[in-house]
């Protein structure tokens, strides 16, 4: 093993660098990266290269460890303004939602592949769950509505936790009654959301008061609260991924030291994730064998994509009064990814028979329904006329503590619809405490004076004593809405949807 580390090391190194280009080739090609990866892990497979790779258990361990990473980012990177008006509608379809999906493609499983009920309905359970890494690279791009958007990255953020359990509820011999079922998928559910919000209160509270010798420590740290979160649900037989997601939810969106790092951190590890992930899945997959289960996945594919997803979010959506152009685009973009791959894994660990032909079925599956979805995303959400804006007139707000001088130093980033183009310094009425200490504008930096012009594309560094951080940030972001005369408008800075 220790002759081979150096190239091992170097066979590392070029895959994540290749999957780093990837993401830039697939942008330009307007193919969903993760087809890239999945691509290169066959190239480097069985049948081409030559690597041989069987090892469906570590696969399983190393997939839902990844998973684990990029659930951790997604709810990093989630802003809960403004996200929260959709939790009631995200709750109902990663439940109600995944319940009726599981049972239309069972049926249609069974219908076309011959099979048991169980399996079908295993099968269907499988691949019901749409997958964080796809929706959460995907979306925030296409600058749709809120509402939308909310609520599809809650939940791919939340359905995996349901799906999760039903699958290995499936996959095992001791069927339980559909009450017990029932109790046991809610006692997962609430006691995983209980211990991802206790773990991401935990590390805000820890966080807050840490004065750490290293900036780029507290990163590292905010990860690990969201890796425990997961930890801890699991050691008490709760969900996991609904904890390590909520525990992000509630570090990313807490007054955290150094918080961009961290986020930027958080996106390089999902990345590497999602490289090492996809990569593996591509490994193991024996490509000789996809030939014959094209015309299966096919057809099971389109009763997810044409009946089983539609149905589900219309069921889901009744109570809720939304749209149904938007109602139509949250079905066509209910994006499959690495997850169901993951959980195909499952059965295969577990020797369920026909567990290879479910697995080769998830996978065929996946690609080509992630080429159909995701190369039309954008031209569906044009025609459904859900296609918006990305501006934002909000400023991006990093703060670093200077313990040892009880303040704050705050970097303020000033995006290109912000109102705070043209205010100058002395009119932003910052509390007295608090100052615009330099400004850097393309490239170059300058201590302003109160009659410096601030212009869109600015960073602005602002110290302040830390008893005003929060009025100094509330007062920066008022500004960046509703300009120099803020306050006259109404506008106090606060976090609104």
């Amino acid at each position: 093993m220790s002759e081979n580390l150096g190239l091992f090391l170097l066979v590392g190194a070029v895959v994540v660098l290749a999957g780093a280009l990837a993401v830039r080739v697939s942008t330009r090609l307007g193919l969903p990266s993760l087809l890239l990866y999945l691509g290169l892990g066959i190239l480097l497979g069985e049948s081409v290269i030559g690597l041989d790779f069987d090892d469906a258990e570590l696969t399983r361990t190393l997939g839902i460890s990844a998973l684990v990473i990029i659930l951790a980012e997604g709810g990093l990177t989630t802003r809960w303004v403004a996200v929260r008006d959709a939790v009631p509608r995200s709750i109902v379809l990663s439940t109600l939602g995944v319940a009726v999906s599981i049972g239309v493609t069972g049926a249609v499983a069974v219908l076309a592949l011959d099979i048991s009920w169980q399996t079908g309905l295993l099968l269907g359970a499988i691949v019901s769950s749409t997958d964080a890494a796809a929706v959460f690279s995907t979306l925030r791009g296409l600058g749709l509505p809120r509402r939308v958007t909310a609520t599809l990255e809650l939940e791919s953020g939340f359905n995996d936790a349901p799906v999760v359990i039903v699958v290995v509820l499936l996959s095992s011999d001791a069927l339980m009654s559909l009450p017990g079922a029932g109790g046991l998928l809610l006692y997962e559910l609430v006691a995983g959301a209980v211990i991802g919000i206790a773990a991401g209160l935990l590390g805000m509270w820890v966080l807050r008061r840490s004065a750490l010798p290293a900036s780029g420590l507290y990163p590292l740290a905010t990860v690990a609260f969201c890796v425990m979160a997961y930890a801890g649900a699991d050691v008490a037989h709760a969900s996991g991924f609904l904890a390590v997601y909520v525990a992000g939810l509630v570090l990313g969106n807490a007054r955290l030291p150094h918080r961009r790092a961290t986020l930027g951190f958080a996106e390089g590890l999902a990345w590497l994730s999602q490289i090492g992930l996809f990569v593996l899945l591509g490994l193991l997959v024996s490509p000789s064998r996809l030939p014959q289960v094209l015309v299966p996945a096919v057809v099971i594919g389109l009763g997810l994509l044409l009946l089983a997803r539609p149905l589900s979010v219309l069921v889901s959506m009744l109570p809720f009064r939304v749209p149904l152009r938007e109602q139509a685009f949250v079905s066509w973009a209910g994006l499959r990814g690495a997850v169901p791959i993951v959980f195909a894994t499952i059965p295969v660990t577990e020797a369920v028979p026909g567990a290879l032909q479910i697995f080769d079925i998830v996978f065929v599956l996946v690609v080509v329904f992630t080429i159909v979805q995701g190369t039309t995303l954008p031209a569906v959400a044009r025609l459904l006329g859900v296609a918006g804006t990305t501006e934002t007139r909000e400023v991006e707000v990093e703060s670093a503590p200077l313990e040892e001088l009880g303040a704050d130093l705050l970097q303020v980033r000033v995006p290109d619809a912000s109102r705070l183009h043209g205010v100058y310094v002395s009119e932003l009425r910052l509390p007295e405490d608090a100052a615009v200490t330099l400004v850097v504008r393309d490239g170059r930096s300058f201590v302003p004076t109160p009659t410096t012009r601030i212009l869109r594309g600015d960073q602005l560094l602002v110290v302040t004593a830390s008893a005003v951080r929060e009025r100094t940030e509330l007062r920066l972001r008022a500004v960046s809405r509703a300009g120099r005369l803020a306050s006259w408008r109404g506008e106090d800075g606060q976090a609104r949807a």
